[in-house]
């Protein structure tokens, strides 16, 4: 592929990445007001699965998408996902990889959780933890615009 090719792949990632963070933060909006509660209405429970699920789906396509098509433009491709994150720790988008492992365990604990009695738990941490993939959203773009000037 060419440069152009690759920063055409990366312009897309983040134009979807973007569309994506625009739900996540209504999301993440909402479910501050509403707060977290022993007993949530069923609207409550509602905007708060819809948190998660924006969280983990944003989660995964700046690691996936947005971090992998950094390092395909870079050539630094492949590697281990830790590998991933040590580059972006690197470039000053993220603060450290282990902040984002947090992240992703808790995206894998979301994409694994069953047990309705854990529920206020999860969402508890996502709540307090989305701040930080907000941090690293602007990060990457910011990082990005090297490569895709306003």
């Amino acid at each position: 592929m060419t440069q152009e090719e690759y920063i055409a792949l990366l312009k897309e990632s983040l134009s979807r990445l973007a569309e994506a963070e625009r739900w996540l933060r209504r999301s993440h909006a909402q479910c501050t007001q509403i707060g977290i509660h022993d007993a949530f209405s069923d609207e409550d429970f509602d905007h708060f699965e819809t948190l998660t699920s924006r969280f983990a789906r944003v989660s995964d396509m700046v690691l996936q998408k947005v971090f992998r098509n950094i390092d395909r433009l870079e050539l630094e491709e492949g590697g281990t996902l830790l590998d991933v994150l040590n580059r972006a720790e690197k470039r000053g988008i993220i603060p450290s990889a282990d902040q984002f492992r947090e992240l992703r365990e808790l995206r894998n604990e979301i994409a694994h959780e069953y047990a309705l009695d854990d529920l206020k738990a999860l969402f508890a941490s996502v709540l307090e933890h989305t701040p930080a993939l907000f941090f690293i959203l602007d990060h990457t773009k910011a990082y990005c615009q090297k490569y895709l000037p306003l």
